[in-house]
């Protein structure tokens, strides 16, 4: 036994520079106190301020990080944890885009269960947690690592489905998204094995060394396992046909969750994503590109087509996110600095739109988050003008049109697709764009086209009440309906009866408050809190000043990509 003993060789333990992980630690920090807070005490805690101040820690966190590491302020990178772990430019996109998507949502939410009347921390305690495990995605250095940080991010996003026990539809949502998570999650694992097989190593660097200095030849295994990953990286991108949990799981979700999950979820699987395909197998891109060439072309087209006929908002913006995973996958294809820029940009400004628009959806769906027909939609603009006037901007800006963030991310992810001589691909993006502008009009026709139809009608009708006047014509006065208002109304009508939607309509103003002509009487009384104004300003203001002065985005995005550069 005392052989045995002097025998054993003692454990090594990598060094760890709390420092350059500061940022996931006050993320989990804040979740912990948040969680031991609510559990042990019965003072109340108010959670959003928490939250807010644990985001706007981890950001301080990580300027002070970048400050010290003289190596990631010359755009280099720094490792630590036997270099699991790596801080750089690109980890420091990360770790700001979610940290301010943790922010926005924090602040959704919290309106959310004001209006829903549940209490707990455990929203708050869960966007925090699974912000961490994007963080860890982004800074990971190591395919093990990846596969924590992927798992942290995702089992938070399951119980975060299921937020609202109220609605069997949440429950169902969460089970779809666990199973089929689970699924994905053994596929990636497989594939690290078999990368780990074939290279004897799951750290990047070491793999494009590996890859650079030595030919395979039989490569066969590296190739399954490249298989593997792509396959766990498209379900939690939601590419086609890796995709067919996100109408449901976004359908069934909270709608404050739905727009997290759309963003954040993204973000740490699209920067796994760059890291593991585009800087350590880069030597293989001849390999991989065809895959993605096929993976984009169909995630563009069926995310646009199968949108335009959804008429539920959630299930339409589900279809639209498919849409948008297909651009930013331009970018991997391309497999280039711009292509790497110009998906950084795209993840950046489609976090702040598809934020601000489930921002929209929480308030219109009105007490217990179920009702997101389009129809609900009619006649908002003379209802909710601010929150019409917002979502419409960050529609516009999802369509692509100029002088927004959405223009410039498809425009930049288009021409680096053309750059890497994907010609092809990018006439395909460009097709389904002008398909998507389709199902994002037509909810902004629906917000102001009543309202428009409105004015004419009363304008019609004050002409005719002079030619009245001077002929002795009828009192337009009377409690009888204008012809011309009579009419709008009759057009509505018949617009609804056309989709196929048997909507409440009132003329005029009756007794259950239904407001206007053609107006849904169960959106009358849509109240905006003012948290979920400063969301949209936010989100808006991002969308706007971004798309008109772009360079300060697009600068931090280059400097971000430098070492993905040949």
């Amino acid at each position: 036994m005392t052989q045995l003993v002097a025998l054993a060789k003692p454990i090594a333990l990598p060094h760890i520079d709390y420092l350059a992980i500061l940022p996931i630690l006050v993320l989990l920090g804040g979740a912990l106190v948040i969680l031991l807070w609510s559990s042990l005490t019965r003072r109340p805690l108010d959670t959003v301020w928490v939250t807010s101040l644990t985001v706007l820690a981890a950001a301080a966190s990580l300027v002070i990080g970048l400050l010290q590491y003289y190596d990631v302020r010359d755009h280099g990178a720094h490792t630590t944890i036997a270099h699991a772990v790596v801080q750089d430019g690109f980890s420091a996109f990360m770790t700001v885009l979610v940290s301010a998507a943790i922010f926005v949502s924090a602040i959704i939410g919290d309106a959310w269960l004001t209006r829903e009347r549940i209490t707990g921390p455990e929203l708050h305690v869960l966007l925090l947690v699974s912000g961490s495990g994007a963080i860890v995605m982004a800074s990971a250095n190591d395919l093990i690592l990846v596969f924590l940080g992927l798992e942290i991010l995702s089992i938070a996003l399951y119980v975060l489905a299921a937020t609202n026990s109220r609605r069997a539809e949440s429950g169902e949502a969460a089970l779809k998204y666990f199973v089929l998570g689970g699924f994905s999650s053994a596929i990636f694992l497989y594939g690290i094995a078999l990368v780990y097989g074939a290279t004897g190593t799951t750290n990047l660097p070491q793999l494009a060394a590996y890859l650079a200095h030595n030919v395979l030849l039989h490569n066969g295994l590296l190739l399954g396992g490249l298989a593997l990953l792509l396959v766990g990286f498209g379900f939690k991108i939601a590419a086609v046909p890796f995709h067919q949990w996100t109408p449901d799981v976004y359908q069934g979700s909270p709608s404050p969750v739905t727009g997290f999950m759309a963003s954040v979820a993204k973000i740490g699987a699209f920067a796994a994503l760059l890291r593991v395909f585009v800087s350590s197998f880069g030597v293989l891109r001849s390999d991989w590109r065809p895959a993605i060439w096929v993976l984009a072309a169909i995630t563009l087209v069926v995310g646009a087509v199968l949108a335009v006929v959804q008429r539920d908002v959630k299930r339409m913006l589900a279809y639209s996110s498919i849409n948008h995973a297909g651009f930013v996958l331009l970018g991997v294809q391309a497999a280039t600095g711009k292509g790497v820029d110009s998906s950084l940009y795209y993840l950046f400004a489609y976090s702040f739109m598809v934020l601000g628009s489930f921002a929209v959806v929480t308030v219109v769906g009105g007490r217990g988050d179920s009702r997101h027909d389009l129809q609900r939609y009619r006649g908002l603009a003379a209802r909710q003008p601010v929150l019409a006037a917002a979502f419409a901007v960050l529609l516009v800006a999802q369509a692509g049109v100029p002088f927004t963030t959405g223009f410039l991310a498809k425009l930049n992810v288009v021409e680096a697709a053309v750059g890497a001589h994907s010609t092809d691909l990018a006439v395909v993006a460009m097709v389904s764009a002008v398909i998507a502008a389709f199902f994002y009009i037509r909810v902004i026709v629906l917000m102001y086209a009543p309202l428009a139809g409105r004015r004419f009608a009363l304008a019609f009708a004050g002409a005719g009440e002079q030619g009245a006047a001077a002929g002795g014509g009828a009192d337009l006065g009377s409690p009888e309906p204008a012809p011309a208002l009579a009419a709008v109304h009759a057009a509505g009508a018949a617009d609804v009866a056309a989709a196929g939607q048997e909507v409440p309509v009132a003329v005029g103003a009756d007794a259950a408050g239904a407001g206007p002509v053609g107006e849904p009487e169960h959106t009358a009384d849509l109240q905006v809190p003012g948290s979920i104004i400063f969301a949209l300003a936010i989100c808006v203001a991002v969308t706007v000043v971004f798309g008109v002065i772009p360079w300060p985005l697009t600068a931090f995005a280059h400097h971000a990509t430098l070492l993905f550069r040949p």
